[in-house]
């Protein structure tokens, strides 16, 4: 029997996004569903829910729970990763509390920035864990990841784990239908080409019928600014640098200097950034996640229509050879974009048939694009470069060379700060020299 393992399986809400999809997918039907968390109750949860779905949908998937991580894996063919580490608390408050007593603020810090670098630090050994557990039970097994901070946990697992790795995240389909209806535009028979980095991969071209779109969109787009709205930090950076990108302005605000800056605090009025974002939504599920789990776990005519996410369209078409195309996270090798580095984990076009995830060339970015890229790339290869060789200097490096961090603090600022995050951890984080 085939076999799917999800790690992570307690996120019992994107565990039905996925699994759900698999379930409802005709290749992967007698396929082994195996879930391992760490969290034995959310993952009777999750084992609960897909039952319930396997129920109404007539699905011949065999769900499985493991308390053991590697029995999970053993013989796996496709391994989906969605962990947290740390969860919330302590870890995303400390995030956030330790970086505000220095005047630095944040909305959602699962990426760059300092919250992003913490996040990476503690959940890059799990992650090569994973890969230890993988190579030795499951070494053919494709490894899709979808646990942010998505570039940095991507490079590590095909570059340090040694295991073959996609980056998947959702705001690559999601960018243009978003985008058009926020505008009032009609996407149909529109084309796109999406490429950069993840969270930050830019709509390079959007045309219909070979007509570009984008004088339309951004005269569209200019004319929203004079209102209040959700999405004006991208329509910002679009008007000054000529492209869409792909994430939502609360994280764009946080990935580039120009927004939350102390020295300007009307910025955060005229932009609309929502500060602290990331905790807002994570009380809100904490609030909300018994009312769900009465919809969801409890739930025996539980139903299911397949998602927009990309996991059981890349297994049909590993299963089939009937080709899928998406957009993903994979090493910049042999220079896909090439004027951005080679040991980048980059956001592009990808084939995906039955010899696996096949990326495509980009070519140049337009340069400003690719140096703002740049901007975020140095940070993530300085944090790869501290959890590796565990010194607590390359730390600090990647810190002073966040855009957003060293444009509100000083070098001996972000080293106390740095210091602070690291105590304030404590065992959430390896040991680092000095």
């Amino acid at each position: 029997m085939s076999k799917i393992t999800f790690l992570g399986a307690g996120s019992t809400v994107f565990a039905k996004n996925v699994l759900g999809d698999c379930m409802l997918t005709p290749s992967l039907q007698g396929f082994e569903i195996a879930l391992f968390d760490i969290d034995p109750v959310r993952l009777q949860d999750s084992e609960n829910m897909l039952n319930n779905i396997k129920q109404t949908s007539g699905s011949t998937c065999v769900i499985k729970s493991y308390s053991n991580r590697k029995e999970a894996l053993r013989g796996s063919k496709y391994v989906v990763n969605a962990i947290q580490v740390g969860g919330y608390d302590p870890c995303t408050i400390t995030d956030f509390e330790v970086p505000k007593k220095y005047g630095l603020r944040q909305t959602i810090a699962d990426t760059i920035g300092i919250g992003g670098i913490f996040r990476n630090l503690r959940t890059i050994p799990v992650m090569l864990d994973f890969a230890a557990d993988v190579r030795e039970v499951c070494p053919d097994a494709w490894f899709l990841n979808y646990t942010n901070p998505m570039a940095v946990l991507t490079n590590v697992m095909n570059t340090y784990g040694d295991v073959k790795t996609v980056g998947l995240c959702h705001s690559v389909q999601a960018c243009v239908p978003d985008m058009f209806k926020h505008l009032g535009l009609d996407q149909t028979g529109v084309k796109a080409k999406i490429a950069g980095i993840n969270h930050m991969a830019w709509l390079l071209e959007v045309t219909k019928d070979g007509v570009d779109l984008y004088p339309e969109i951004k005269k569209r787009a200019a004319a929203k600014q004079s209102e209040k709205h959700g999405d004006m930090v991208r329509f910002e950076m679009m008007m000054k640098f000529g492209y869409y990108n792909t994430e939502s302005s609360e994280h764009t605000a946080e990935y580039h200097p120009y927004f939350i800056k102390r020295n300007y605090p009307e910025l955060i009025e005229r932009f609309n950034i929502p500060l602290d974002e990331y905790p807002r939504r994570c009380i809100g599920q904490i609030n909300n996640w018994q009312k769900m789990r009465d919809e969801l776990v409890n739930d025996t005519s539980l139903q299911h229509n397949r998602s927009h996410e990309y996991a059981s369209y890349i297994l049909e078409a590993m299963e089939t050879d009937i080709p899928f195309k998406i957009g993903g996270n994979v090493m910049n090798t042999g220079g896909l974009i090439s004027n951005l580095p080679r040991e980048a984990c980059v956001e592009v076009p990808c084939l995906v048939d039955r010899s696996g995830v096949n990326p495509t060339y980009v070519g140049n970015l337009p340069p400003q694009l690719a140096a703002l890229n740049r901007t975020n790339i140095n940070t993530q290869l300085l944090t790869i470069e501290a959890a590796i060789t565990g010194k607590r200097e390359h730390i600090y490096h990647a810190a002073m060379l966040d855009p957003h961090t060293a444009a509100e603090l000083s070098m001996d600022d972000i080293v106390a700060m740095c210091d602070d995050l690291i105590e304030a951890h404590g065992n959430w984080l390896p040991k680092f020299t000095a």
